[in-house]
C-alpha cells in the first residue's frame, strides 16, 4: 500500500490543492495485531469516503493528495511534539479514540512511535510541501483546502476553519461560505473545528492560504449506519446527491478564485 495517492488535474491546473489526511483506512498487519478488535473493525472518527465524495476535484483542475493509511497509524494533522502518544486531539499517535476508548491491547513502544513518524508522517508532509512549492512556482500563490468530516461535538452541516482569520483571507473563506450557502447548506465559521496542524503550518508559507472544511457525516451518509460497529456504506442515494451538489459548489468556487 502506497503511503498516499496524488490525483493530478484532468484539465488545466488551477492554484488549488485539496488534501485528505484522515480518509485512509489501511492499517499494517504488525500494527493491527495490537488494536482492540472493536476498533480495528470500526476505525471510528475516520473521515469516511471523502476520496469518493470529492472524486470530481481533478476534473476542475484541482490537485488532490490523499492519505491511504488510517489516522490511528499516525495522525498527519497533529504536530510532532510531546507527548507523541496519548490524547486523540493532540498526539501524533493517539492511544484513545475521540470517545476516550482505548485503541490498543498493547500500546506502541517509543521505538515503534519513532518508526511510524519516519515511515508514514515525514514522507507525507515532505510531499505535501513539495506540491505546494511547485504550485507557488507556477502561479505565485496557492489555496490549500484541507478536507475533513465529523460526527459529533457540533450539529452544524459545514464548518469552515481558518484559525479565526489567521490562515486565509476573508476573500477565500467568504467565497467558500457563500457557495455552500447557495448550495443549500448551513455553514459556520471556526466553531470547534478552527483548523488543525496542516492548516496552521502550511499557511505560514508565503503565498499559501489554507482553509479547513469539515462536513458533518449526516450530510452525505446514512445516519442510521453511523452507530453501527463497522464503516458506513457510501453507495446510497444521499451520498450521490451530496456529491452532485458539492461538484456544483466547487465548480463555482474554482471559477471565483481563478479570476481573483
Amino acid at each position: 500500500m502506497e503511503l498516499f495517492t496524488i490525483y493530478q488535474p484532468a484539465i488545466k491546473a488551477v492554484p488549488l490543492i485539496a488534501n485528505l489526511p484522515h480518509s485512509g483506512m489501511f492499517v499494517p498487519q504488525n500494527i493491527a495485531t495490537n488494536f482492540t478488535p472493536e476498533h480495528l473493525h470500526s476505525l471510528p472518527n475516520t473521515d469516511w469516503h471523502l476520496d469518493k465524495l470529492y472524486n470530481f476535484l481533478p476534473n476542475l483542475g484541482i490537485t488532490v493528495m490523499q492519505a491511504n493509511y488510517s489516522r490511528y497509524v499516525v495522525d498527519l494533522n497533529r504536530p510532532i511534539k510531546e507527548p507523541l502518544t496519548g490524547n486523540f486531539w493532540t498526539s501524533v499517535i493517539p492511544l484513545q479514540t475521540a470517545f476516550g476508548k482505548p485503541i490498543y491491547t498493547t500500546n506502541p513502544s517509543p521505538t515503534e512511535v519513532q518508526t511510524r513518524i519516519q515511515k508514514f508522517y515525514i514522507p507525507y508532509h515532505n510531499q505535501l510541501e513539495t506540491l505546494l512549492k511547485k504550485k507557488l512556482d507556477e502561479f505565485g500563490k496557492v489555496f490549500l483546502i484541507d478536507l475533513h468530516s465529523f460526527g459529533g461535538l457540533i450539529d452544524d452541516q459545514i464548518c469552515l476553519g481558518n484559525v479565526n482569520g489567521q490562515t486565509c483571507s476573508e476573500s477565500l473563506i467568504s467565497t467558500v461560505e457563500s457557495n455552500f450557502t447557495v448550495g443549500g447548506y448551513q455553514v459556520v465559521r471556526n466553531k470547534t473545528f478552527t483548523g488543525g496542524y496542516i492548516t496552521r503550518n502550511y499557511s505560514k508559507l508565503l503565498g499559501v492560504e489554507a482553509l479547513q472544511i469539515e462536513v458533518r457525516y449526516h450530510v452525505y451518509l446514512d445516519e442510521n449506519q453511523l452507530s453501527q460497529p463497522q464503516p458506513p456504506c457510501w453507495n446510497i442515494p444521499n451520498f450521490y446527491q451530496a456529491r452532485s451538489k458539492f461538484q456544483d459548489i466547487f465548480q463555482r468556487i474554482v471559477e471565483k478564485l481563478n479570476v481573483q
